[in-house]
């Protein structure tokens, strides 16, 4: 594919290079070769630019002038992740059904479905075109599911679940398992039956072995455009608004309400009951245990203000030379006093 036209799938602008130099590929920018392309999005990368052997680089537009090729663009990360899209196809999975799979008679599926091997698709379920289903799904009785559903080995979709359009579900994700709820009898827990389904609106994806628990009543519900990382814990009762991140092994306890556009970054642990606010971000590895107004973004355990934490974390490292100061100030303090009781 020629530069030019690269520029023009992206919405870029070429400068400082040949428009009908042929791309093969892209690449990092520390790896990137002849006929390829690569990107800077984050300022530490901006000297390797000046080095780089790439053909381009795709930049922001302010971005200052180097002897490289160029591909001015307002987001130079979404640009590049464009780009990727240019040169790899994924595969293509022709419509069919596999005979091992095992089909309820009064499942539904949608035009052009691929049902692989060993799916099993229960009884009452609705799946509708353009489905994906690799081997081993499961998708148990009574759920209904949108257009281009793509399900990846060993997904799972409990009963009466409801899922959107375009929702992708990575190896291992399971939508509508039980929530996590037991109640005290004496000496033993009780469990508490899990009645409420699952609901994942549109545009959603759910990475490798997380899980969105059903709930006890009333339903779980991830909005449009959410993405779920890996080894992800949403608890019953939950509820995540539209295009929210939750990071790798984020757990939200039962009854949490997150907001729109909120990052709950790695490792992040929600307390149950608590409501975060529109555009929150929390920082990796804090954990809330109240309420979190919009706009703002915390760390720690508890979490509050990152800046003030930033400052608290400064101090933290200097605790061990301040102690040693207050000890020396505390011993001049001691000599002095017994100094002032000696008799001539």
């Amino acid at each position: 594919m020629k530069l030019a036209e690269i520029a023009s799938a992206l919405g870029a602008t070429l400068e400082n290079a040949d428009p009908d130099a042929e791309i093969t590929g892209v690449a990092g920018i520390e790896e990137a070769g002849l006929g390829q392309i690569t990107f800077v999005a984050n300022p530490k990368y901006a000297a390797a630019a000046k080095t780089t052997a790439a053909a381009a680089v795709i930049v922001a537009e302010d971005f200052p002038a180097i002897s490289t090729g160029m591909l001015r663009s307002k987001n130079p990360y979404l640009a590049f992740a464009r780009a990727i899209s240019l040169f790899y196809q994924p595969p293509v999975y022709e419509a069919g059904v596999h005979p091992t799979a095992v089909i309820a008679l009064t499942a539904r599926l949608g035009k052009k479905a691929h049902i692989a091997a060993y799916v099993v698709i229960d009884e009452d379920v609705e799946i509708a075109d353009d489905a994906v289903l690799l081997p081993h799904v499961v998708i148990y009785r009574g759920a209904r599911i949108g257009n281009h559903f793509f399900a990846h080995a060993h997904a799972v979709v409990r009963e009466d679940c409801i899922l959107g359009d375009n929702v992708i579900l990575q190896n291992g994700a399971i939508v509508g398992c039980d929530g996590f709820g037991f109640a005290r009898d004496g000496e033993r827990w009780e469990k508490i039956t899990q009645s409420g389904p699952a609901v994942l609106d549109s545009d959603i994806e759910v990475q490798a072995n997380s899980c969105v628990d059903r709930a006890s009543i009333g339903e779980t519900r991830i909005g449009r455009g959410v993405k779920i990382d890996n080894l992800v814990q949403v608890g019953h009762g939950s509820a995540v608004a539209e295009h929210t991140l939750l990071c790798s092994q984020v757990g939200l306890a039962g009854s949490t309400v997150v907001g729109k556009n909120v990052i709950l970054a790695g490792q992040v642990g929600v307390a149950g009951h608590c409501n975060i606010g529109d555009g929150v971000v929390v920082t990796a590895q804090s954990g809330t245990h109240g309420d979190i107004p919009a706009g703002a973004m915390v760390s720690g355990s508890p979490a509050f203000d990152h800046k003030e934490w930033l400052r608290a974390v400064g101090i933290f490292n200097k605790l061990p030379e301040l102690a040693k100061a207050v000890r020396a100030i505390l011993a001049g303090q001691k000599s002095g006093s017994a100094a002032g009781t000696d008799k001539p």
